[in-house]
């Protein structure tokens, strides 16, 4: 990959490429505070109403919060419960992948494209996108995610306008995700993928 001299720009998807997932962690925290029928839609994968409309920005943490209480009747924590139980999906970013993106600004442009919402955002940012001195601004040159742009992967156009909002060519970027239907969505455009479902392929290849 790193002999491929017309790669300029290297744009890396968030959850399962950098930072680690464990829905039965989630699942067991929305359980705690007694929102099983959340737990449901973790345990099924399901990014759909609720889910859906905070990822993509239609509502804020607080209608989230209260859409939580409403489908789970014996749910009565807090927002910032909720938000804890939510954000027990994510378990950590390895400090070697911030090192390895921190090596790779000095040869490629570095973005970052995600299907993410506020809550996990915000909880990243400061507890795991810690690298040294260098924190998430300093690792990537932008940062697009869906929650602000009202889109999300798989939809082209969320692809086209990270192109033309950070000026960068397709055929010179290179998008890392963990599902094979967004980087099918990349290739659409011409921009060139590599498909890791693990999150570490991407290690040994660049």
């Amino acid at each position: 990959m790193t002999q491929d001299k017309t790669i300029k720009n290297i744009v890396f998807d968030f959850g399962g490429v950098l930072v680690g997932l464990d829905k039965h962690r989630c699942i067991a925290a929305l359980d705690i505070i007694g929102a099983r029928e959340i737990s449901g839609y973790v345990d099924e994968c399901r990014q759909e109403d609720l889910f859906h409309d905070l990822e993509i920005g239609r509502i804020d943490v607080e209608e989230f919060c209260n859409e939580v209480r409403r489908k789970s009747p014996l749910c009565t924590a807090s927002d910032e419960k909720i938000a804890w139980a939510w954000g027990e999906l994510l378990t950590g970013i390895p400090q070697e992948k911030l090192q390895r993106i921190a090596s790779l600004k000095k040869d490629y442009r570095i973005f970052l494209l995600s299907n993410t919402n506020v809550i996990h955002w915000k909880r990243s940012v400061e507890e795991y996108f810690h690298c040294g001195e260098l924190g998430v601004d300093d690792l990537f040159e932008r940062i697009f995610l869906s929650y602000e742009m009202g889109m999300v992967k798989p939809e082209r156009d969320i692809f086209l306008t990270m192109l033309a909002e950070a000026q960068i060519d397709a055929a010179e970027t290179l998008f890392i995700d963990d599902s094979a239907a967004n980087c099918a969505a990349a290739e659409s455009i011409g921009i060139n993928t590599l498909h890791d479902p693990e999150g570490w392929l991407w290690m040994k290849k660049l």
